[in-house]
């Protein structure tokens, strides 16, 4: 595997001057980078196939073990008050348990029992759509989880960055990441770690974004879970309406924190028809606004306006 091989470039880091150490760690983020680019194709087709998946009521769930089991995990938990996403449709799965999440689980991704049993007790189905991310793409823990889960025909995304591997061959929808051997020898929390991290992030935020949980760029399905997050959707409500403070604040109250129906409740509507509104289209605010034959204000538009603090 290429991520194991020890590169003859880096022979002698341990000699190297700490500059040229540090230099040579941020080429490989180049590296990473350009190995995402390279899956683009195959990241928005998974996002396609995953999209209609989750639009029939699917969870996500995001499998893996070690590194790339808590940088899975990390993308996931994001979902919540990024974008709204329901606690009830995101199933995190890493090798080991939570304890995993804060140090490393003696032989917990070797574990294939353990994989299988927990697809089966989640009862993984065909609505839903897994992501195992693997770099070494053999890990078995993550394996058992893709392959149980595909016996249980959910649509398998599978992530890893060595070639012809059985997390890739085995996903419905495999996403390679050639980043090639590490500067330290089989540490792929490195560039290998980086390009999982970006292309778990890409694959989320696209697939959001075709979910309906953006609007103009911004995160009109966000949580209002702190004082940051409130002036946030306070700002969002101002940019979208041309309301002011007050009128946003007590939008966002009427509409219990949700960004979607105060920009309805803002534009004339009242609660229940701008729930049922939101409803009839998916959740997507542009459709939303056509429907009530509200225009809809595009980037160009919001160009003009003054960014406000996030």
């Amino acid at each position: 595997m290429n991520t194991e091989q020890p590169n003859r470039r880096y022979s002698d880091i341990d000699v190297w001057d700490p500059l040229d150490i540090a230099e040579a760690m941020i080429e490989g983020q180049f590296t990473a980078v350009a190995a995402v680019r390279a899956t683009r194709l195959a990241l928005v087709e998974a996002a396609l196939a995953a999209e209609a998946k989750l639009r029939n009521g699917g969870r996500l769930v995001y499998v893996g073990a070690g590194t790339s089991g808590r940088l899975a995990v990390q993308d996931g938990a994001e979902l919540i008050p990024t974008f709204s996403w329901p606690q009830d449709r995101l199933l995190l799965l890493i090798a080991g348990g939570k304890d995993a999440l804060l140090r490393s689980i003696e032989g917990a991704e070797d574990s294939v029992d353990e994989g299988i049993r927990l697809v089966q007790h989640h009862e993984v189905g065909s609505n839903d759509v897994v992501i195992a991310v693997a770099a070494s793409g053999t890990t078995p823990f993550t394996l058992s989880c893709l392959r149980e889960s595909r016996k249980r025909r959910a649509l398998t995304i599978g992530i890893a960055n060595n070639r012809s591997t059985p997390i890739l061959d085995e996903a419905d929808y495999p996403i390679w990441l050639d980043t090639g051997a590490e500067p330290i020898a089989g540490s792929t929390r490195m560039k290998a770690g980086t390009a999982q991290r970006i292309v778990l992030n890409v694959f989320s935020s696209v697939l959001m974004i075709l979910l309906g949980r953006v609007y103009n760029g911004l995160m009109v399905d966000l949580q209002a879970v702190s004082q940051k997050l409130i002036r946030r959707s306070e700002s969002i409500l101002k940019r979208l309406t041309d309301c002011n403070s007050k009128q946003a604040r007590d939008a966002l109250q009427q509409a219990d924190g949700n960004v979607k129906l105060a920009v309805l409740l803002l534009n004339g509507c009242d609660l229940k028809t701008a729930r049922g509104t939101l409803d009839s289209v998916g959740g997507q605010l542009r459709a939303a606004l056509s429907a009530i034959g509200r225009p809809c204000r595009i980037a160009a538009d919001l160009a003009q306006v003054e960014a406000p603090e996030m």
